[in-house]
């Protein structure tokens, strides 16, 4: 799609916070976090729903769930797939830690504010876990 900001992510056209990337997939910190760590992952191919994307996604998402839950030192990560705010498939892997704020289910209004420095920082922890 040639305005979907996802596409562009994966083409590089737009600069993320990279976690991972295979053949299908890709992975990068949300820059509107809901905890630090919260994670998008992407199928490359431009798909508007996830259960229209035909490659194996639960293998990915479970791997960077688990890889999350080790780097980031938490023993809870919360997979969320809402797919109204940018159409292009992607679910959300948001680490969650006590006192994090978020009673229950994450608020989408309680954004955190991470720096690019901590940004850096978790990226590093989670390539380091992969």
């Amino acid at each position: 799609m040639e305005n979907c900001i996802f596409c562009k992510i994966i083409k590089k056209e737009i600069p993320c916070h990279q976690i991972y990337e295979d053949e299908n997939f890709f992975a990068f910190l949300d820059i509107r976090p809901l905890n630090k760590g919260h994670t998008l992952i992407i199928p490359k191919k431009h798909y508007r729903w996830v259960w229209d994307i035909e490659e194996e996604y639960s293998k990915i998402v479970n791997k960077l769930a688990n890889t999350l839950k080790k780097a980031l030192n938490t023993e809870y990560v919360q997979s969320t797939i809402m797919g109204d705010e940018v159409p292009h498939a992607h679910i959300h892997l948001i680490p969650r830690y006590d006192g994090d704020g978020h009673p229950g289910l994450v608020s989408l209004s309680n954004i955190k504010d991470v720096s690019p420095e901590e940004m850096k920082e978790i990226v590093e922890k989670i390539k380091n876990n992969l």
